[in-house]
């Protein structure tokens, strides 16, 4: 067997061991909030997490995919297909063994800073420091401290504008029907454009921001109407049980549409370096930009699937009931803030993280209740990893690299 279909056969394995850590890992960012609030089970939660991301990954995933992800090494020095591909197998394996080591201890890291890390390990190794893009780099340090901060902002404005115009009125649930147009509007609002500007198949459409804030704004205003008229006719309970209802089903809508979205763009994070091993085997050369078989999302698809339904318990229970408290009403604050900050970020050009977003939304949420309802044991634990995910993934990466050069080359 030559040298590249040995490699190819090691990046299938490792690509489908990375889709499997993706699921366990990233399956929170969907589901932790909706499971933490009670707004559906565990078990239900890694169901339909499941089949959604298989249906993003294989409808709406990428069909191209950069040679080097996020553009953190440049190609201009590294020229030799056999180092790339060796290169984006020991990233794959040394992001994959950084998201398995996270998962097993129940904590939420970032696939996307997972990989970047890894890939910059194998540039500095391979090429030098010259080869390293430092102010993409600096954009996704800077992301660690932004994208936190800015959902928490953002999911303590909302749970404190649910409870100022709300939660403190006597007439809660009448006063929850007769807003509920804007809550249920502002939710189809951000889902739309979240779709039309940070999707694949979204950005392939290239719509306008003006025409999709305009197709943004219409889509809501008709499910604003008619969420309230079925709300009005299917909300049975009476009182703050009622108002957590209709919450309740505006948490389980978002959490479907991220997880859609979560197989859409993070499926890229395991079969993009395989996409890359593939396309060299296949055709001995190098490009910027590789395209992406379709057999290669399913096969990422159901790897993501696997890993929700093995393992996602594990971080969905850090991320939805050990940080703080939720109901229906914080657990919707929490999605909104994260849905949020990730389509601002992804419409500004900014590499966010939809974990660091998440994480930071349920601490925003917590604090509107009060410093100390919200366990910040937990909390610097999230951080402590967050901070060490580039710089742990891209040693492993340089090490993994020794190895298979010595091996293969």
């Amino acid at each position: 067997m030559t040298l590249e279909y040995t490699v190819l056969i090691v990046g299938y394995i490792f690509g489908f061991y990375m889709a499997w850590n993706i699921g366990a890992n990233d399956a929170a960012n969907a589901m932790a909030s909706a499971v933490g609030a009670k707004a559906i089970t565990l078990r239900q939660a890694v169901f339909i997490a499941g089949i959604l991301n298989v249906l993003g990954a294989i409808f709406i995933g990428s069909h191209v995919t950069e040679t080097i992800r996020k553009g953190i090494v440049s190609l201009d020095v590294i020229t030799d297909p056999k180092i790339v591909m060796i290169g984006a197998l020991s990233a794959l394996i040394a992001a994959t063994l950084w998201v398995f080591f996270s998962t097993w201890k129940s904590l939420p890291v970032s696939t996307t800073h997972s990989i970047v890390g890894a890939m910059l390990g194998f540039g500095i190794i391979a090429g030098g420091f010259s080869t390293v893009n430092w102010s993409t780099l600096a954009a996704i340090v800077a992301s660690w401290i932004i994208s936190p901060i800015f959902s928490m902002v953002l999911g303590f404005g909302m749970f404190k504008i649910i409870c100022r115009f709300i939660l403190t009125r006597s007439n809660l649930l009448a006063r929850a029907i007769t807003l509920s147009p804007y809550f249920v509007g502002i939710t189809f609002f951000i889902v739309v454009l979240s779709f039309l500007f940070k999707t694949p198949v979204g950005k392939k459409m290239a719509i306008g921001t003006l025409s999709a804030i305009g197709v943004g704004f219409i889509v809501a205003s008709v499910a604003g109407y008619l969420g309230k008229l079925l709300l009005q006719r299917y909300t049975n309970k009476k009182g703050e049980e009622g108002v957590e209802e209709i919450f309740r089903r505006l948490q389980i809508g978002t959490s479907c549409y991220v997880a859609l979205s979560q197989g859409a763009n993070d499926v890229a994070n395991a079969i993009g370096p395989l996409a890359v091993v593939y396309f060299i085997v296949k055709t001995g050369s190098i490009g910027g930009k590789v395209s992406v078989p379709v057999f290669l999302l399913i096969f990422g698809g159901i790897g993501i699937a696997c890993g929700i339904s093995m393992w996602g318990h594990r971080v969905i229970q850090t991320v939805g009931t050990k940080i703080t408290t939720l109901t229906n009403t914080r657990g919707f604050s929490v999605d909104f803030g994260a849905a949020t900050t990730v389509l601002v970020a992804s419409k500004l050009g900014l590499p966010v993280s939809t974990t660091h977003a998440a994480v930071g939304s349920v601490i925003g949420v917590g604090l509107a209740r009060g410093i100390e309802a919200v366990n910040f044991g937990v909390v610097f634990r999230i951080m402590l990893y967050w901070i060490i995910t580039v710089p742990a993934a891209a040693i492993t990466s340089m090490i993994i690299y020794k190895i298979l050069y010595v091996i293969f080359l």
